[in-house]
């Protein structure tokens, strides 16, 4: 989900948070400069975004305001869609949903993983959320690059699901439920942004997985 993507664990970095060293000792040097080099050059691109706009903004600007080659920037992320878009957590989502209990309804467990990455999220990077939300929205390249990022995550979804179902991950059940799931978050994110960012994201979370459980109700909502 673009607005909170996974739950960062208690040793995983934060972007814009390059000066805790109880997390970033967790690393390698090589591992934290690559980490320092993306989180400038996500940064940069939000604050120029923020300034004057996103297709205003050139990667060769990005490239210049976090000080490295526009070659860097292509390096780390193949398009400025991705900039915007990429975080460090999608495999944390895979992990916190394995660690639910194996005897949990699996909407149960998602409930729980979304709810608590949703308030992570947004506690930790508010205004990164509500951007990336807004260029969802606005920006049709970044709708079209996020899809290709969010179907990424719903096959890891068809993976944890066949697991806890004894299912196999390439059953059309498990498919239809895993990106059915996908794109009913994608329409929560594009609904926050839509009426201004005022519900709380994750009471809109929980109506969603609600109508996935029970179903639609002709003239209700």
């Amino acid at each position: 989900m673009t607005a909170a993507r996974t739950t960062p664990s208690a040793h995983t970095p934060q972007p814009g948070q390059t000066g805790q060293p109880g997390h970033m000792a967790e690393l390698g040097l090589r591992e934290r400069k690559k980490l320092k080099t993306r989180i400038a050059i996500r940064e940069a691109t939000y604050r120029l975004i923020e300034e004057q706009g996103y297709d205003a903004t050139t990667v060769e600007q990005i490239a210049e305001a976090a000080e490295v080659s526009a070659s860097t920037v292509f390096r780390y992320f193949p398009t400025k869609e991705d900039i915007v878009l990429t975080d460090e957590y999608d495999p944390l989502l895979e992990d916190e949903l394995r660690a639910r209990p194996a005897d949990e309804p699996i909407m149960e467990s998602l409930r729980h993983v979304l709810r608590r990455a949703v308030v992570v999220g947004f506690t930790e990077e508010p205004e990164v959320s509500r951007l990336r939300t807004r260029l969802m929205v606005e920006v049709p390249a970044v709708r079209s690059r996020m899809m290709e990022s969010m179907s990424v995550t719903g096959r890891m979804l068809c993976r944890v699901i066949a697991e806890r179902t004894g299912r196999d991950a390439a059953d059309l059940e498990v498919r239809v439920f895993s990106m059915g799931l996908i794109g009913a978050l994608t329409e929560t994110s594009a609904y926050w942004a839509e009426h201004g960012h005022k519900d709380d994201l994750g009471d809109l979370v929980d109506r969603t997985l609600t109508t996935l459980t029970t179903g639609f109700a002709s003239g209700q909502g």
